[in-house]
């Protein structure tokens, strides 16, 4: 062995690294953390982050309340992340944007009545995330499962079906099974989703294999873009090694090869690439020193410290700080060093931000060769990795948050780690008069809706992230409403009839009748917009979307405050509230009204009762009837004045004037409103 050419695609792709990224994100914040499945087919980095606090789950089932549960990148069915949402994990969702567009094409063509086919193993999670994404659909390994399947089912030939493929399939596989559907069937959609990123390292992977006479594929044994790795080097390459680790590289294997190559899967970190290169190396060495002159230490050693690049990305231990700098131990014969400016953006003390022994993750930006010093920036690492985070958002659709800092003509503009988002004044989720100000300085939640790494343009919206926000609220107070339930909401509006108010989402309408128990003329009487009230669920209609609510105290009524205190045939000193041609309406006790008929006015004949009584009077009147059922109240005055003069009167008058007696009505707030029996009286 010779010469070892090493892919430029190998180890993790944006999928996993995105995954891996925001495990250790959870770990840093929390502590702890869980992945439902093995988060990469890689047990070291299982073990490592496990090592960290995070723990593997195989069911959603074992997630606890209130526990951040990350989704690998693999993705999982609706029914997953609705049973992780049921136990009340606190959800971050990793899965490959790649992946997610699979999601929505099955969704959406299954909407449509179309039949799915999926290319890829059957086992694996990824697929069996996409199965649970659609509705009918078949899953086939190769183009001899399809070709069988479709012989067997001519009665789907006809049918609408969409084909896509796992991310990580072959091409030449994926191309097969295409021609096989194409001959068949009549109506067909496919969808080549086969990942970018894997096509490139298997295009790399065949061209190695083809000129080196030893090959070296490294990725976990479950790991289906690794398995395809390895089976695509031996299509070119007689030896080929399939291991998860160095300690397992037959090195022995590699020395009748002039050239090596070396690939790895896209669940392999960097370290164990770097690993298996570095042992592959030393046999080079060693079988170099057998038959050259011996290296001196100083050419050893200059051989084993590799030089560092402009946009190389290190890792160094910070070994001191300045007032100017902090210097970092590289591993190298280059000594980097950050600029203070990089930790004090908010003015406070570089010791606060940074400490002697930290390790932190940097971009190389210059390299002095001659004094041997590398600048970096953890800011430039920092965006970069932002900006990926940006750049899957606009594909998954992953709610981000940031501060607004800049309002403009068009919109505001919101920071998000450093990148700048733009949000049209359309999707501030602001009332079309509303002052933009207002945003100035707020935390925000908002989706990614376009992005322009080139022109350094991203654009979000907040207003998505609130209706959405709103709808889950909305449709979570419809599963959950009953009569009698309270809220909490806020008065948005008032009305001549009442008040609506916003209890989470929804409007419901609180009568005016049941705002007060007492009498009220408007509804600002009692509330204001803007006041946050307790009110509960009198009726609703789902199918309406309309909610009739309750604001008055119902232990208050006080209806029950006159029956204890009152019976038929007391006297009580009443309040004349309202005349009307048939008789006085009185006030009994604040909320509660009875009826005087004008036959009970007084011990003689009136024309009206205006004759007798003004608004405001208080007079004595003796009850007369209680109508419990109908909350009704006749009162007499004439009950308790002299006898007067006997006079002529008709027998049907005298008749009609005791029917009359209780022919009126009480409204929902005790306020009564008669009825002339004989004739037309409007109040």
């Amino acid at each position: 062995m010779k010469e070892i050419l090493v892919a430029e695609s190998a180890g993790f792709c944006f999928g996993v690294q995105r995954s891996v990224e925001l495990a250790e994100r959870l770990l840093e914040r929390f502590g702890r953390c869980a992945s439902l499945g093995e988060l990469v087919h890689n047990a070291d980095v299982v073990r490592r982050l496990s090592e960290k606090g995070m723990r593997v789950i195989s069911s959603p089932d074992e997630a606890g309340e209130g526990e951040h549960v990350l989704i690998r990148a693999h993705g999982v069915a609706q029914s997953v992340e609705q049973r992780l949402s049921e136990r009340g994990a606190d959800i971050t969702d990793a899965t490959c944007p790649r992946v997610k567009a699979i999601h929505k094409i099955v969704a959406r063509d299954s909407a449509e009545g179309r039949f799915i086919i999926i290319i890829g193993m059957r086992a694996h999670p990824e697929v069996e995330a996409i199965r649970g994404r659609c509705g009918e659909c078949g899953v086939f390994e190769n183009a001899s499962e399809l070709e069988d399947w479709l012989d067997k089912n001519p009665a789907i030939w006809t049918k609408p079906i969409t084909m896509v493929v796992q991310t990580t399939q072959t091409h030449n596989n994926f191309t097969e099974c295409c021609n096989i559907l194409k001959k068949r069937c009549t109506n067909t959609k496919i969808s080549d989703t086969i990942c970018l990123a894997t096509f490139t390292r298997q295009d790399e992977a065949a061209r190695l294999s083809a000129c080196c006479g030893a090959m070296v594929v490294i990725g976990g044994r479950h790991s289906a873009n690794s398995i395809h790795l390895a089976q695509i080097c031996r299509e070119n390459c007689a030896d080929v090694q399939f291991i998860e680790r160095a300690d397992e590289l037959d090195t022995d294997r590699l020395k009748a090869a002039d050239r090596v190559g070396l690939t790895a899967g896209a669940s392999t970190p960097a370290w164990i690439i770097k690993e298996v290169r570095n042992k592959m190396s030393d046999e080079i060495k060693i079988k170099e020193s057998a038959v050259e002159k011996e290296m001196s230490f100083d050419e050893m050693l200059e051989e084993t410290l590799k030089p560092i690049y402009n946009g190389d990305k290190v890792t160094g231990t910070v070994v001191a700080i300045t007032g100017t700098e902090v210097s970092l131990d590289l591993g190298t014969k280059y000594s980097g060093f950050i600029p203070t400016t990089e930790f004090t953006e908010d003015g406070g003390k570089v010791e606060d931000a940074v400490k002697v022994g930290d390790t932190i993750e940097a971009v190389v930006v210059r390299v002095n060769d001659v004094e041997g010093t590398a600048q970096l920036s953890k800011k430039r690492l920092d965006s970069a990795k932002i900006w990926n985070d940006v750049e899957a958002a606009v594909e998954d659709g992953t709610v981000m948050e940031g501060v607004v800092t800049e309002e403009n003509k068009g919109g505001v503009v919101v920071n998000i780690k450093g990148v700048r988002v733009f949000v049209p004044a359309s999707q501030t989720d602001l009332p079309r008069e509303a002052e933009l100000g207002q945003l100035l300085k707020k935390a925000v939640k908002l989706k990614i809706t376009e992005v322009n790494k080139a022109r350094k343009r991203v654009v979000g919206s907040i207003r998505k992230v609130a209706q959405a926000e709103r709808r889950e609220r909305t449709e979570k107070i419809w599963n959950e409403i009953e009569v009698g339930k309270k809220y909490m909401g806020v008065v948005k509006s008032l009305t001549s009839y009442g008040a609506f108010v916003d209890i989470g989402g929804i409007d419901g309408m609180v009568h005016v009748s049941e705002l007060s128990w007492g009498r009220i003329h408007q509804p600002s009487e009692v509330l204001a917009v803007g006041d946050e009230v307790e009110v509960y669920v009198i009726n609703f209609d789902k199918d309406k979307r309309k909610i009739s609510l309750g604001y008055k105290d119902p232990n208050g009524n006080p209806w029950t405050q006159f029956t204890s205190k009152y019976a038929v045939g007391d006297v009580a000193s009443v309040t004349i509230v309202k005349l009307m041609p048939f008789g006085a309406f009185a006030e009994v006790l604040p909320g509660v009204d009875g009826l005087i008929h004008i036959s009970q006015i007084a011990n003689r004949r009136i024309g009206k009762p205006e004759d007798v009584l003004s608004v405001g009077d208080v007079v004595e009147a003796k009850i007369t009837a209680i109508d419990e059922e109908k909350h009704k109240i006749s009162l007499s005055i004439r009950a308790l004045a002299e006898p007067a003069p006997a006079a002529p009167v008709e027998e049907d008058e005298d008749e009609g004037a005791q029917e009359d007696a209780l022919v009126y009505e009480v409204s929902a707030n005790g306020e009564a409103a008669g009825i002339a029996p004989e004739a037309d009286v409007e109040e």
